[in-house]
Order: C-alpha cells, then structure tokens, then sequence
C-alpha cells in the first residue's frame, strides 16, 4: 500500500491507477470538451479567457476564476507586444503537453525525473498568411524540440521517456490534420 500512495514525478501512484481503472470500467470518463474564448481589442491585440470545460461526464467547476491570455504581435508584425502571439502560444502548448505527458508517463512506469527542460523553436515564413505566395504554408514550415533530461536514470530510461512525448495530445493536434469547422453565431 505505501507504493501506491508514493509520488513520482509530482503525481500519485494510487491517483493514476484509480483514474485509468474509472475510464477502464467507463470509456465516457475519457471524453473532454475544452473551450476558449476571445475577444478582439484593437489591431492585433485579442484577450482569450478560458474557464469552463466538460470532462468525467460532469461538467467541471473546480475553477472559479478563468485564465486570461493576452494576444498580440511584435512590432516587425505589427503589433504593439501586448502579449505572446498566438504561434508562440502554440509552441507554449506543445512544450507544456510533450513535457506533462512525459512525466505522466514516466511516474506511471516508475521512472524517477529529477529536471527537465525543453526548447522549441518553429519556422514560420508569413509570405504565406499575408497572401504574398501561396506556395508558403500559412503556419509552420517546422518545429524543434530539444529536451534536456536529468536524473539518476540509464539510458534506455531516456529513450522511453522521449517515446512517450508522441503520447501527447498537442503533439498529436500539431503533426495530424484536425477537422476544424468555423461558422457565424
């Protein structure tokens, strides 16, 4: 019993198990609705918040304030730096998920992290968005994440670690087409 209730990595044993046997025994626990919302300012300044979401069949209330995100662009885009711009949100997210899904991973496996690092950098040429080649994708023409991992682990230890990135959620949404539907209200 003292397994179970030992953290690893921030998250407890006993907590993972009891989550993956309540989606075992009921897939729509799995089933999320995550949602944002924003608001032009002026130029390329927008503000999103984002509050409530669906998940584990309930719609959550655990969060009585929402996050507010401020948008905008550097000048060279201008912009007037009210924020990150959005791109930059985007390598934000994959950082954050790659590295969450990763010591997620690692605690499930009882792989002990003492630090970890990432850097990510996205090639963007906005030939492509202002409507000057349309040869130029729109977004990223890539992205590169380096990790730095430290810890008293092997080798082998590190591969996995990296394996279980590709696990994530925003990895998955950046490298495979999403079906997005845009509409007026």
């Amino acid at each position: 019993m003292e397994t179970l209730e030992k953290r690893i990595n921030g998250f407890k044993s006993q907590d993972i198990m009891d989550t993956v046997g309540a989606i075992q025994s009921n897939p729509e626990i799995a089933k999320f609705i995550f949602r944002v919302r924003n608001q032009w300012i002026a130029g390329g300044h927008n503000r999103s918040s984002i509050k409530d979401f669906y998940g584990g069949c309930v719609e959550d209330e655990s969060r009585t304030e929402p996050f507010v995100f401020d948008n905008s662009e550097p000048p060279i885009l201008l912009g007037n730096n009210e924020g990150a711009n959005p791109v930059e949100y985007i390598l934000h997210g994959l950082a954050g998920c790659m590295t969450t899904t990763m010591m997620l991973h690692a605690a499930a496996n009882g792989i002990e992290v003492e630090h970890v690092e990432s850097y990510l950098e996205g090639d963007l040429d906005v030939q492509g968005f202002l409507g000057l080649d349309n040869s130029v994708r729109n977004g990223y023409q890539n992205i590169k994440v380096n990790f730095k991992i430290e810890g008293n682990i092997t080798e082998e230890q590190r591969r996995q670690l990296i394996s279980f990135v590709y696990k994530s959620p925003v990895f998955d949404i950046v490298t495979n087409k999403v079906p997005v539907s845009v509409s007026l209200i």
